[in-house]
């Protein structure tokens, strides 16, 4: 006799607020055969999802009115897009169906969540929703840009212990999503697992730069100057790879490109306030010829030196190569007597 007691799937609640969907459109993209099957497999019920569910308006209310008033046990709520607060404080500019504040529905629902996610920067820290002179008066879950607090409150914790879990990304990497909810679902999620801001540290402590196919131009300091060049774009183009908390270049997006593979320097979506740089997004600024954004962990006096002596030591192969819009200089065909 089977005396293994079947564990029930954990329900999760996907709502959408202040954003583009465009999370939930590169969920659809994860490296697995059908989203749902791979869901259930990892022990999690979908209860409805604003994109994905075939429940009409009235059906989805139900489901969570149910959740709200503890018929449904809500084990994960995910939020993807920013909390919109105004006008002066009502949560006004977005309202459900049944005329409620989506705010309000928010913090009731992650009153009584067991887990809360915030899927995407929008959710995480307010993101481009926020930008600009915010009239929507934007936020994060738990953050507003980095600061903590927006909507729920530094101080928040679930019913588990876990403050807010922000899969921050614009858009996120639907393994990042797939991942951290497969781990929520097995109880592997402890505040050891988040980073300084709440993120799974399962990809937040990489580096973008890490894994980087230019990376031979970066360590030689051999530059890109137009978008169509193959060097590295941190010194020009306003790469910030180096600075970027994620493994976008080992963890590949479609299982083979990422942004900076794609010719666009990488504007650090992972991190709050990335949507306002204060400079073009494809422009590197500079003090005294010296970039501002230096890559963590590095001072700027080394910076200078290092930088002086990788450009005196280019190869000319990577000299030619930075500048060219395909390889002109192959690597050199050499014996090597290796023994």
């Amino acid at each position: 006799m089977n005396n293994v007691t079947r564990q029930e799937p954990l329900n999760l609640l996907w709502l959408q607020s202040g954003g583009c969907g465009g999370c939930t459109l590169s969920l659809l993209n994860a490296e697995c055969t059908n989203l749902f099957d791979t869901l259930k497999g990892s022990g999690i019920r979908l209860l409805w999802h604003p994109s994905l569910s075939e429940e009409s308006a009235q059906e989805a209310r139900r489901i969570i009115e149910d959740c709200v008033n503890g018929v449904t046990r809500l084990d994960i709520l995910c939020l993807e897009g920013a909390v919109l607060r105004g006008p002066h404080g009502s949560g006004g500019f977005h309202l459900t169906t049944g005329g409620d504040p989506v705010m309000a529905l928010v913090e009731k629902l992650a009153g009584v969540a067991r887990h809360t996610v915030a899927v995407g920067s929008c959710a995480a820290f307010g993101g481009v929703t926020s930008a600009g002179c915010n009239p929507a008066d934007a936020c994060g879950l738990q953050f507003d840009s980095d600061v903590p607090g927006g909507l729920l409150g530094r101080d928040y914790r679930d019913s588990s212990g876990l403050p807010v879990i922000n899969i921050a990304g614009c858009p996120t990497h639907p393994n990042w999503v797939i991942e951290t909810l497969a781990a929520l679902a097995s109880g592997m999620v402890n505040l050891q697992n988040l980073d300084a801001f709440q993120r799974p540290r399962m990809y937040a402590d990489h580096l973008v730069h890490h894994g980087c196919t230019r990376n031979e131009f970066y360590e030689f300091k051999a530059s890109a100057h137009k978008p169509s060049d193959l060097g590295c774009m941190m010194e020009n183009m306003g790469c910030k790879g180096t600075q970027a908390h994620a493994d976008c270049n080992t963890r590949l997006w479609n299982g083979e490109g990422s942004c900076v593979r794609g010719g666009y320097a990488c504007i650090s979506c992972t991190e709050p306030g990335f949507e306002e740089p204060g400079h073009p997004f494809a422009e590197t600024p500079k003090v005294g010829g010296i970039p501002i954004g230096l890559p963590i962990d590095m001072p700027k006096a080394w910076f200078v030196v290092l930088a002086s002596l990788s450009k005196s030591a280019t190869p000319r192969r990577v000299k030619e190569n930075a500048v060219a819009d395909h390889q002109v200089v192959v690597p050199a065909v050499k014996r090597t007597r290796q023994k």
